[in-house]
């Protein structure tokens, strides 16, 4: 089995077409298969570089690997449309050859003109094929005057044509509503239809797995295989990814491209794990998985034929479980880039061991309040800022806590952080001289975090104000805890 993603590098990769890539990919897996990538970069004016480059460098954040592509090549390459013009031309002549295509020199006006003619008598446009009969010698002619043409296939007119789709079943066509198709743009360049037959026969492509914006395109893609005498591949069309609304999705839904979900903190192996179930679904149903588990269990014949909703919110449930399981050194890694945007740590810099240390115990602490990745600046925010919650200092100014203010004043007065072991102390010495329940817990973390809730105060204490975590490179440093309680009792009013 050879499966292949070809996309055009005319734009980021959006999701619905990763998810087509993914399931090509799970289907090479499971069944020993190579999976290859090819850049289908004909149209020029769109087509940039820099596309395809963040394509490549997204799918491979992803985990998609191909086994032969435009940046490793293969043995069937060059892996690049735009590397392929010669062979392009010689299939072309070769069909010229057998009177299975031929030269149309209709102007674009005079095809528009015949689009709007069947348009007004309510019929499907198609060509007319008044250039199909051309004598040779007309065709002669009128290219040694110079007249521009294109390359037009003869498509045959049977009624009842159908193939068996991997997904939909057996679909059915009338192809004399076809009519005679492009297959050689008059500037050279290959259409579609044309180009991605010549390419997907000489790379050894056995099933073509695409989505269904292409089912029409299939009824002339065989016709063309079986004009050269050659067998296709296997097709099966996957349905649209759709927003909300029920249309296909689209940027006034939320993202939609690979090198969005990547720069809002999405693990890859979370995205991985969301697109696989937009349209199958494991038969244990179950819904968090491995890369493994959906190579094992991915069934192309199971795939829904209607569209899937792409659900940002169970996207979000999926990406936390691993991201709450990161192992920290991992976590750490992936926290750089985010912390750096946020501007709390110097892009570039390399962190010391301490800072390194200091780094992983926050994320670590943190990390099972996080939906993505780039919620990492606003959960660490209280190391570096006391911004309190204004609806809870009014508790602050009560008498009942009183006790407690002059307490922490009198403990935390100098410059040195604690450890959790001296916090602990710390809350045993307070309830020994009367600062308890309601007047110790609450009020404490109110005072020292500015939040009603979250992790643990013996977890985070040795992190607030700890040494290491005052050279980080950061335009602001932690405060102190000293810095802490002043802050607080001038927000409260004391």
């Amino acid at each position: 089995m050879r499966v292949r993603f070809a996309p055009s590098p005319t734009g980021y990769v959006h999701v619905g077409n990763v998810r087509t890539a993914l399931f090509n990919y799970l289907l090479a897996r499971q069944r020993g298969g190579l999976f290859l990538l090819r850049i289908e970069d004909t149209d020029v004016e769109r087509s940039r570089k820099s596309y395809e480059e963040g394509l490549i460098e997204d799918m491979k954040w992803l985990g998609v690997k191909w086994e032969e592509g435009p940046d490793i090549g293969g043995p069937l390459g060059p892996y690049r449309q735009s590397e392929r013009s010669e062979l392009y031309r010689e299939y072309v002549d070769l069909l010229l050859e057998k009177k299975m295509a031929y030269h149309c020199f209709c102007t674009p006006e005079t095809l528009e003109r015949e689009r709007e003619e069947a348009l007004a008598k309510g019929e499907t446009p198609r060509y007319s094929g008044r250039c199909r009969n051309l004598t040779p010698e007309e065709v002669k002619e009128r290219l040694d005057r110079g007249e521009e043409s294109a390359v037009r296939f003869k498509m045959p007119d049977d009624k009842d044509f159908h193939y068996p789709d991997l997904v939909r079943g057996d679909l059915l066509f009338d192809l004399s509503l076809f009519g005679d198709f492009v297959i050689l743009r008059s500037n050279g360049q290959p259409a579609y239809n044309y180009a991605v037959v010549i390419d997907d026969h000489l790379m050894g492509v056995t099933d073509v797995i695409r989505g269904e914006d292409h089912i029409s395109n299939t009824p002339k893609q065989i016709k063309l295989y079986e004009a050269f005498g050659w067998t296709p591949p296997r097709f099966g069309h996957l349905a649209l990814v759709l927003g909300q609304d029920g249309s296909p999705l689209s940027k006034r839904h939320g993202a939609t491209s690979l090198n969005q979900f990547r720069a809002l903190g999405y693990l890859p192996e979370a995205l991985v794990n969301y697109l696989a179930l937009l349209g199958w679904a494991p038969p244990e149903g179950e819904e968090i998985l491995s890369w493994e588990e959906l190579i094992r269990l991915f069934d192309i014949s199971k795939v829904s034929k209607s569209g899937a909703t792409f659900d940002y919110q169970k996207l979000n449930w999926i990406n936390r479980k691993p991201l709450s399981q990161l192992p920290s050194g991992q976590g750490r890694s992936l926290a750089l880039s985010f912390l750096e945007e946020a501007e709390y740590i110097e892009k570039g810099r390399k962190l010391s061991p301490d800072e390194q240390k200091w780094l992983v115990q926050a994320v670590e602490i943190v990390k099972a309040n996080l939906v993505t990745l780039a919620d990492l600046p606003k959960e660490l925010e209280l190391f570096f800022q006391y911004r309190p919650d204004e609806a809870l200092l009014p508790e602050l100014r009560e008498e009942a806590v009183s006790p407690l203010w002059n307490f922490l004043e009198e403990k935390f007065s100098g410059d040195s952080p604690i450890t959790a072991q001296e916090f602990i102390s710390f809350l045993q010495e307070a309830k020994g001289k009367g600062i308890k329940g309601k007047a110790l817990f609450h009020p404490l973390r109110v005072i020292l975090t500015g939040c009603g809730s979250g992790v643990e105060l013996d977890k985070l204490i040795n992190l607030l104000g700890a040494p290491e975590a005052f050279n980080l490179g950061l335009k602001r440093r932690p405060l102190l805890l000293k810095e802490r309680i002043q802050e607080a009792k001038g927000r409260a009013g004391r």
